[in-house]
């Protein structure tokens, strides 16, 4: 067995996989360039850290659960949109997730909130911050399988330790009294030490009516909007800006 088959092997057993998959380019490289110990061993541990940096990102991408387009660089800012170009790039420095700030975006439907949430969460993941998306019914099934499945208890246990928490959709349909408890009780856990991006259509005054409960929306509320960033995006619905037929536009 040659010497590059040994250390392969050790990469195998210590879980090197970047230098194993790596080594016989970094060797063929170093003995071309005649490199000294040292710089052999600084590209050695430089291939390994950009192979685990890479897998420790796809990883995250992955439990972050993204719809298909998250680029913010084909976000739209419309004079009228409510979001300048230069106050999005403040939002895309990601400063606001460092205080522990929320972010809660406003609209009627189809004017971008969850395509710019979803980007926020995907710049956020880039960065390596644990960032999740999802949307408010996903976590009212959470809620309700905890206790009785381990992949909803994982779940739940995974994201009371997030950075950031993307909820789209919240309150868009009514939420049953105790599920709307469970929400709240998480909220109220994790507020202090989670950023979160909230999207919804509906205006805070109609929060009452979807959770069914006045004093539970009010405290609710008051814990969203202690530190937070309220955007109100305004404009025509992207969707139906865009719709597409299944007729030929050149033939009457």
């Amino acid at each position: 067995m040659d010497k590059t088959q040994i250390i392969k092997q050790y990469c195998h057993q210590f879980k090197l996989g970047g230098i194993n998959a790596g080594i016989d380019q970094l060797i063929t490289s170093a003995e071309a360039a005649r490199m000294g110990y040292l710089e052999y061993t600084i590209d050695l541990l430089k291939i390994e850290a950009a192979h685990r940096d890479y897998h420790d990102k796809q990883k995250r991408l992955k439990t972050a659960k993204l719809p298909r387009t998250t680029d913010l660089n084909l976000f739209q800012c419309k004079n009228d949109s409510g979001l300048s170009k230069t106050r999005l790039n403040q939002l895309r420095e990601l400063n606001w997730l460092d205080q522990v700030f929320n972010i809660l975006l406003t609209g009627p439907s189809g004017i971008g909130k969850s395509f710019l949430a979803a980007g926020l969460c995907a710049d956020a993941v880039d960065k390596g911050y644990k960032a999740y998306f999802r949307t408010m019914e996903d976590l009212i099934n959470m809620f309700k399988m905890k206790d009785f499945s381990s992949a909803a208890k994982g779940e739940y246990n995974r994201l009371s330790k997030a950075d950031l928490i993307v909820i789209d959709d919240l309150m868009t349909f009514p939420i049953e009294k105790n599920h709307a408890l469970a929400f709240f009780n998480f909220f109220n856990n994790t507020y202090e030490k989670i950023s979160f991006i909230i999207t919804t259509n509906k205006r805070p005054a109609e929060w009452a009516s979807r959770l069914d409960d006045e004093v539970l929306a009010t405290a609710l509320l008051d814990r969203l909007l202690f530190q937070c960033e309220v955007i109100n995006l305004t404009g025509k619905s992207f969707r139906l800006e865009n719709r597409k037929t299944i007729f030929d536009p050149n033939k009457n």
